[in-house]
């Protein structure tokens, strides 16, 4: 086995130690992460997942941080982040398009309106990467990302195989997927629909328009905070009923144009969002009986 020292000369452009993890949240707060890997290609990837094995280096995945919340204490073991050469598109047949698990969601979005293919305009107002979309199975004004997709390509970390994994095979709940999480996804291939240009950015557009007029933007925020219970119970209405919307914490507040959206004001720790989560949870089920689910994810040392 190599030496801690072989092992980030080995990797040293692609591996480093001490990483602030605020960079990659959105939310922009966290610790620091042991060590920070970005992925090259898939056989780099291979091989350094074999390295950190016989090392006994946990692992922990990371995608665009839309959604995701890292602790004030940071992630013991790597974090590993897939590079520039995961953000891809293609055309694979008339109607099929490959993207790296890296693309925004937004530039496959783009993409497939260049290519006059519909059913992905939802993809502009989903914050993050496909990868992520995939796991959380996002979406929004009735679309989700299991209407489109085909099939995903992945690397199980524990068995160090690459594999092709089609959507049947895939159990999509809301917000989420029974994908183990060994499953590092590379890429997905998604079906679109053909159809006139215009119509799909007319669609595209309304569909911004929408969000812009109902969510928060430019701000430090990861999106929903917690799952929707069902179309008469969003959780929006479940925090404003419970008289959670005007709560604090420190820096971490809840946004006054939507109260599902969580935010960093400027100076908040992750232990202050993480604790008005707590206490906007602990309201509503006192208010409501209703246990809300959380949508973004919290990692990292307790």
């Amino acid at each position: 086995m190599i030496s801690e020292e072989e092992f980030i000369k080995k990797y040293e452009n692609y591996l480093s130690k001490n990483v602030k993890l605020s960079n990659y949240s959105w939310f922009n707060l966290g610790g620091n992460a042991e060590y920070f890997y970005k992925a090259n290609s898939e056989n780099q990837l291979l091989e350094f997942l074999r390295e950190a094995t016989k090392k006994n280096l946990k692992t922990t995945i990371i995608g665009a941080g839309s959604n995701t919340l890292f602790r004030d204490k940071g992630i013991k073991g790597v974090v590993v982040k897939l590079g520039q050469n995961f953000s891809y598109t293609k055309i694979l047949e008339n109607d099929v398009i490959e993207a790296g698990a890296a693309t925004l969601d937004r530039k496959v979005a783009n993409f497939a309106k260049d290519n006059n293919l519909s059913n992905l305009e939802f993809l502009s107002c989903i914050p993050g990467s496909i990868g992520g979309a995939i796991i959380m199975n996002s979406g929004c004004y009735d679309n989700e990302i299991s209407k489109v997709l085909l099939s995903i390509k992945v690397i199980d970390k524990k068995k160090l195989i690459k594999s092709e994994i089609s959507k049947e095979d895939i159990k999509f709940l809301y917000r989420g997927t029974n994908l183990s999480e060994d499953f590092i996804i590379l890429s997905a291939k998604l079906k679109g629909s053909k159809a006139v240009k215009n119509t799909i950015e007319k669609k595209q557009l309304d569909f911004i328009e929408r969000k812009k007029t109902s969510q928060p933007s430019r701000t430090k925020t990861c999106g929903s905070t917690f799952k929707n219970i069902s179309k008469e119970k969003k959780a929006w209405m479940l925090i404003k009923d419970s008289g959670c919307d005007n709560f604090k914490v420190g820096d971490a507040m809840i946004s006054k144009k939507h109260c599902n959206f969580f935010v960093n004001n400027g100076n908040a720790k992750s232990q202050d969002i993480e604790n008005l989560i707590m206490r906007v949870k602990q309201k509503v089920y006192e208010t409501t009986g209703i246990n809300l689910e959380l949508e973004i994810k919290i990692i990292g040392e307790e």
